[in-house]
């Protein structure tokens, strides 16, 4: 198997099979910071692509295995949304998919960075960039279906990582490196055996299969900035679900980035489609419960005290949808 690099030259990505007649790749770089796989900004004399290969662990954290097989789910959702106008706009067109080297290859839609920035104040999202996020899970959930991988390994990994390990413990994370005090607080949760089984049912939930199509990510880290305006990108966490966990994962990250409760009952607003408030409470405060208490941390600018806050706001979110 070709096992590509950021360090792989030019020479070698030249005699890869995909590029057109004529053409020769002339830079690769980075394409930026991501968390599941390796992803290059190829340069070559005709155009400007983006190529991503997944690999059989976590590219962030490399003593972690992940399902390589990740990378088809990505070009099966980017192959479906691909009919539909608004969606398509709002994410990379598919130029070449090799499923044995678990390469995929997509337009480059221009060099930007994602939208972490809100976290710590020095991104702002405005409320057209929020309503068009949310038009797109409008779209993306109202698309008729007839089948998509299960995507069963990937999500028990996530499983894991967002009902499970922030709660135990002795879970081997240290969250007084994160920050002095977490540690101590963290505890609060991880001894609540009502939260604990109230989490436990989401969770469950959240490995069965469902009928509609979700992006499985959808946070700052899955929005890229171009001139354009927002983009969607790395669904490789997609399957058959509940459209509400993309609605709380998505309502999380705004509580993380104390985006004002009014502006994110607006963003509600643009979505149309039935949903259970309850559960989308639920899968809210556990998004919000994983990144202040798991390993996925993000890079916040808070104080304990708000921290504090928020993780009793999330536990009653989670209470409530019981």
């Amino acid at each position: 198997m070709i096992d590509l690099k950021e360090s792989t030259s030019v020479e070698e990505l030249n005699q890869l099979p995909y590029w057109n007649a004529g053409e020769r790749v002339l830079t690769a770089e980075s394409a930026g910071e991501s968390n599941m796989n390796l992803v290059l900004r190829i340069g070559t004399n005709q155009r400007s692509l983006i190529l991503k290969q997944s690999k059989s662990y976590v590219r962030k954290y490399p003593q972690i295995a992940a399902p390589i097989e990740r990378i088809a789910v990505e070009h099966r959702f980017l192959e479906l949304i691909g009919g539909n106008h608004f969606l398509a706009s709002l994410a990379p067109k598919v130029i070449q998919f090799d499923g044995s080297q678990h390469i995929l290859i997509s337009e480059d839609l221009g060099k930007g960075a994602d939208f972490s920035g809100i976290y710590s104040g020095k991104k702002h999202l405005k409320t057209e960039e929020i309503q068009s996020l949310m038009q797109f899970l409008n779209e993306l959930h109202g698309l008729k279906v007839p089948e998509f991988p299960d995507n069963l390994a990937l999500r028990k990994l996530n499983h894991e990582h967002i009902f499970k390990l922030p709660f135990l413990e002795e879970n081997g994370f240290d969250l007084d490196q994160v920050q002095v005090g977490l540690q101590d607080l963290s505890l609060i949760y991880k001894r609540d055996a009502a939260l604990k089984a109230a989490l436990e049912n989401l969770g469950q939930r959240y490995l069965s299969q469902g009928s509609c199509l979700i992006h499985g990510d959808f946070y700052p880290g899955s929005w890229l900035e171009v001139p354009t305006g927002p983009k969607v990108i790395d669904p490789e966490f997609a399957f058959l679900g509940d459209p509400e966990f993309d609605l709380g994962v998505f309502l999380a990250h705004l509580d993380l980035a104390l985006v004002p409760e009014s502006i994110q009952s607006s963003a509600l607003e643009v979505y149309t489609r039935p949903m259970d408030s309850k559960l989308i409470q639920g899968y809210r405060g556990a998004e919000i419960l994983r990144r202040l208490l798991g390993l996925a941390q993000v890079p916040l600018n808070m104080t304990l005290s708000q921290k504090e806050s928020l993780l009793s706001l999330a536990r009653n979110f989670i209470r409530s949808s019981q």
